[in-house]
């Protein structure tokens, strides 16, 4: 047998998993030498994963490394996902160093998104010559987005080419400000040279505390900021507290252009629909739809759909620009509008096509053709043959090995890399790969992916069904909204945690799991268990049914407050009785709304799929019960 020697870290005799994870000590450290005798000896070994050896070795010698080095490893490994990553770090290395001609010979095999890239390629087309790449840099500049460090340097050729005008800088800030990220707006405003430091603090001022701002008095009119942060100082404080927002405006209207009032009675209407103000329509009466950003037409619908008013729902998304109206959610209430108007044709083709698509409006669309539609497309199982002929692939063993590892990110690059070409057939039998490995998230992405032929039963894993099945029972509930609840929260992966820490298959927080415990009696709790699977799911549909009781049966109300809490959930409830589709759709928080929406959609999957409960979506949606004195809406949230 012969022998490795790793310097300080000698092994003799190491087997390839004590090489492998050695390697990854030798890249943590950034030392070139070990690893690159860790990569020989791995190579030696034959290891399936010897190539991560190489690509480590590349990223830490890449800004040193031989063009001639760098060809060949892409060349060599452009078969792996990593190759792409290592072409993008490459890319900003050589565009740093303004070598445009290298920078240019490899742009074209680069596929990833990467911002830091897209600006070193528009500035390097403005420096040998392109007229035109400044200016495609606006889609660039008009985002909120944090942007890598080089961009500026676009940003910088732009001001100075006066394709960045002052207009540009001053959208821009507000749309920093409309998303209170106040570090960006001020980076954004130093690009106006008039705008002084003592102005800058003012930002600050008003982003901590918009309504003592505006009642002190103390951002002046005469400066182009002192207006925006005026408009600003309304808008936030119109978002918590309607009433004085509005009244804040009504005394400082007539200082502003006949443009800006229209600008700030389209927020201001926003925000009262937001709210669901019973004004909201008036406040947008003020304002023409060409006059409205796309946030703002969105919830003028949702405004009118409040109210019943299907000729302004109607007329409103035709107003809409082409690519938003063709988003499920308005084609679906453009659909509902002409069938209420009694135009059944002109509803009915637009509600086939959707009637078709795996969604909650697909689902409402079904509804709303009833007969007319033929039943679920049956289910393609793959072979044994199709399965074993995917397993087969490198890629996809390398996948299967880095997740024996728990390299769960790398493991999942790879899936998605040996995934991204295949047709629906393979989709499927990647999918039920993915089953047998429980790795049920990977299961559910990849079969959702097919656009012809499909797999639900794979689309919508049933794992732990006598556990969910037991607490679903002793709940009172439908299993088929628990496992829509617990597909939603976290793709059945027993580890998952949230941002907010939210932990296991049904994303309970520690506090209500500790609250629960002691509720029920359960003395032996520990904050250790909330990822144990019998457990997280007995606190889980007991929280569920809690919010069910709080929201006196009503399934859409309770899963908005599994999500957002109680509270919120009342305070969206109308002051008169509505379909339950148009609470979801009215819901403020975007990712309220949407979890509402994915989970009821869910639901019926799972109905269909374990054969519960047979109902249809706008049926589980139900009719919400009018509240005549109903609590404000107070959620702070600035998502359309």
């Amino acid at each position: 047998m012969s022998a490795i020697f790793f310097g300080a870290s000698s092994a003799w005799g190491m087997s390839a998993d004590q090489t492998f994870a050695h390697a990854q000590n030798s890249y943590q450290s950034k030392n070139a030498k070990a690893l690159a005798e860790d990569a020989s000896q791995l190579h030696s070994q034959n290891y399936i994963l010897a190539p991560y050896a190489d690509y480590w070795l590349m990223l830490i010698t890449l800004s040193t490394a031989d063009k001639a080095v760098v060809r060949d490893f892409l060349s060599q490994y452009a078969d792996y996902p990593f190759a792409d990553r290592v072409r993008g770090e490459w890319l900003k290395s050589i565009g740093k160093r303004q070598d445009w001609d290298a920078f240019f010979d490899e742009l074209p095999n680069f596929k990833r998104e990467d911002l830091a890239v897209s600006c070193y390629a528009l500035e390097g087309r403005t420096k040998r010559g392109d007229v035109i790449a400044l200016t495609e840099g606006k889609v660039l500049w008009m985002s909120t987005a944090e942007q890598p460090a080089n961009c500026e340097n676009l940003f910088d050729l732009m001001q100075a080419s006066k394709v960045l005008t002052q207009d540009d800088i001053w959208a821009r800030f507000r749309l920093a400000m409309q998303e209170g990220k106040d570090a960006l707006a001020k980076t954004i405003i130093q690009r106006e040279t008039n705008v002084s430091k003592a102005e800058l603090k003012l930002i600050d001022t008003v982003y901590q505390n918009p309504q003592v701002a505006l009642e002190k008095k103390i951002i002046p009119f005469k400066s182009h900021l002192g207006r925006a942060l005026n408009f600003y100082a309304i808008d936030k404080l119109a978002r918590k507290k309607l009433d004085e927002g509005l009244n804040a405006w009504a005394k400082l209207m007539p200082q502003f252009e006949a443009d800006e009032q229209l600008y700030m009675w389209g927020r201001l209407a926003m925000q009262a629909a937001r709210r669901h103000d019973e004004n909201a329509l008036s406040l947008y009466a003020k304002v023409k739809n060409s006059q409205l950003d796309k946030d703002e037409l969105a919830w003028k619908v949702r405004a009118a759909l409040l109210e019943r008013d299907w000729s302004l729902v109607l007329s409103t998304i035709d107003d809409m620009q082409t690519n938003q109206q063709e988003e499920q959610a308005w084609r679906y209430w453009k659909a509902r509008a002409y069938k209420a108007q009694n135009a059944i044709s002109k509803a009915n083709v637009i509600l086939m096509p959707l009637s078709r698509e795996h969604s909650f409006y697909g689902l409402l669309a079904q509804d709303e053709l009833g007969d007319v539609i033929s039943g679920p497309p049956s289910n393609y199982v793959p072979s044994e043959n199709e399965v074993a002929a995917v397993q087969s692939q490198p890629a996809m063993q390398r996948a299967l090995e880095l997740q024996r590892l728990d390299m769960r990110w790398e493991s999942r690059a790879e899936w998605v890399w040996a995934t991204k070409d295949f047709d629906d057939s393979q989709k499927l039998a990647a999918a039920e790969l993915a089953m047998r490995q429980s790795w049920y998230d990977l299961a559910i992405i990849t079969a959702e992916k097919t656009q012809f032929v499909h797999n639900f039963v794979l689309r919508y894993p049933a794992p732990y069904r006598e556990t969910v099945k037991s607490f679903a029972r002793e709940n009172g509930l439908d299993e088929a909204w628990v496992y829509g609840i617990t597909r939603q929260e976290s793709r059945f992966v027993t580890y998952a945690k949230s941002g907010v820490g939210a932990s296991g298959l049904m994303q309970v927080m520690p506090a209500t799991a500790a609250w629960i415990a002691k509720k029920t009696g359960f003395t032996d709790y520990r904050q250790s268990m909330i990822h144990q699977t019998d457990t997280n799911v007995k606190l889980g549909t007991y929280y569920l049914r809690y919010t069910l009781d709080l929201m006196s049966g009503q399934a859409a109300m309770a899963t908005a407050a599994y999500n957002a809490g109680p509270g919120n959930a009342r305070h969206w409830k109308p002051k008169k009785p509505i379909e339950g589709a148009i609470y979801a759709e009215t819901i403020p928080i975007t990712e309220t709304r949407q979890y509402v929406q994915k989970v009821m959609a869910n639901t019926c999957f799972y109905s269909s799929r374990l054969g519960t409960k047979s109902m249809s979506l706008k049926q589980r949606l139900g009719i919400i019960i009018g509240d005549s004195n109903p609590t404000t809406v107070t959620n702070d949230d600035s998502d359309n």
